[in-house]
């Protein structure tokens, strides 16, 4: 496609977008400073503070851009509606995945809203910084975010004064990140996502409240957990690394669960069936990933479906996990995802989901001008647990 293309297909799909939001910003003032703030945000500059994105859109000033994240009327969970419905419509298909993860917004001081020494998986230590818990949605079209939630430590919501002064609104108390995470799913699936599975790593996969919840709004799941997670097999309770340390070779099927940065990601699978049937109930077993140049190395994972499942479907869900951790690099290093100067709670929603907003487009985007989606899982198709 001719650059000339490339950019009318830009401006058209910028400006189908902005028709889907501009509901959400009643001035016409506000509608051009929330467009200028998408704009600078899709921008490249170095860095995506308030000064920078104010001159690379023209504004002699960044009052106007710290007002929209500050002071101004406009609702950014009405906003979050609009991604999620714009995701849906544009990358949506019935066997969509939903993904849950967190991430780490390193930061300085203590004013910051839910800024704590915890752990930051961006990190990978203990650090002074912000958590988000945030939900993808993952198809062969594509795969972007629809959701997000700020997690506050009980150091922030046994402190009323501090969360008044960085504008916690009243009623938001203490909530773990695996509740944040069923608030988001429920969200989605109250809202009519189209999506049959949901995946996550073992800090969500080893709640078994977690694991209920899907199964009792009818979604399948494949989700990590530890080696030590107990499941029932044959009438034996047992740790799930137990059940396949003696599976006889032709149980392991070498399967790729996706592409990577060298290649598709192949790893040799077993599964086992823990409860269900044909005749009632959903299935659910016990998946497990082993290194092929590694055989030591195998990770474990609880799945179920209330349909008939194939293996290299529950691979293929395993593997879509990796695709939220390639959204949150993009979005840091694209649309400025943790480049915000805002303290505040209001500042901290209105910035990150107009920043997933923009990333969206850049995946909507990507997909229309090459007409491609995310290479498929290779592999036999395998045999139904």
């Amino acid at each position: 496609m001719s650059t000339a293309g490339v950019e009318g297909m830009w401006e058209s799909e910028f400006s189908g977008m902005l028709c889907r939001i501009r509901g959400r910003f009643g001035r016409i003032e506000l509608r051009g400073r929330a467009e200028g703030y998408l704009r600078g945000l899709l921008n490249r500059v170095e860095r995506k503070n308030s000064w920078q994105l104010a001159e690379s859109v023209g504004y002699a000033t960044p009052h106007g851009i710290q007002r929209l994240l500050g002071r101004a009327s406009w609702d950014a969970d009405l906003l979050r509606e609009d991604l999620r419905k714009y995701v849906a419509d544009q990358l949506g298909c019935r066997d969509g995945i939903l993904v849950v993860d967190e991430t780490g917004f390193l930061k300085k001081g203590k004013e910051s809203v839910g800024v704590h020494r915890q752990y930051s998986g961006t990190a990978g230590r203990i650090e002074n910084c912000q958590v988000g818990v945030f939900l993808s949605y993952r198809s062969r079209r594509g795969s972007a975010f629809m959701d997000r939630s700020l997690y506050l430590p009980e150091s922030w919501t046994n402190d009323e004064a501090r969360c008044r002064k960085a504008g916690v609104p009243e009623g938001v108390g203490f909530a773990t990140k695996i509740e944040l995470a069923r608030e988001m799913i429920g969200r989605a699936l109250e809202a009519g996502v189209p999506a049959r599975w949901v995946t996550a790593d073992e800090a969500y996969g080893n709640d078994s409240k977690f694991r209920r919840f899907l199964e009792d709004r009818g979604i399948g799941y494949v989700v990590a957990v530890n080696s030590r997670q107990m499941a029932w097999v044959e009438f034996q309770n047992r740790r799930v690394a137990e059940f396949f340390a003696s599976c006889p070779a032709k149980a392991w099927k070498r399967l790729s669960c996706g592409e990577g940065a060298k290649g598709p990601r192949t790893y040799d699978w077993a599964v086992m069936v823990t409860s269900g049937s044909a005749l009632g109930g959903p299935l659910s077993g016990v998946l497990a990933r082993r290194s092929i140049a590694h055989p030591e190395e195998i990770a474990y994972y609880k799945w179920s479906s209330p349909r008939r499942v194939f293996l290299a479907d529950l691979v293929h869900v395993a593997g879509s996990r990796w695709s939220i951790e390639s959204g949150f690099e993009q979005a840091k290093q694209e649309v400025g995802l943790d480049n915000y100067e805002v303290r505040s709670w209001d500042g901290w929603h209105r910035h990150v989901t107009l920043a997933l907003l923009a990333h969206a487009f850049l995946e909507v985007l990507r997909i229309k001008a090459t007409g491609s989606g995310p290479k498929k899982t290779g592999g036999r198709r395998g045999s139904s647990p």
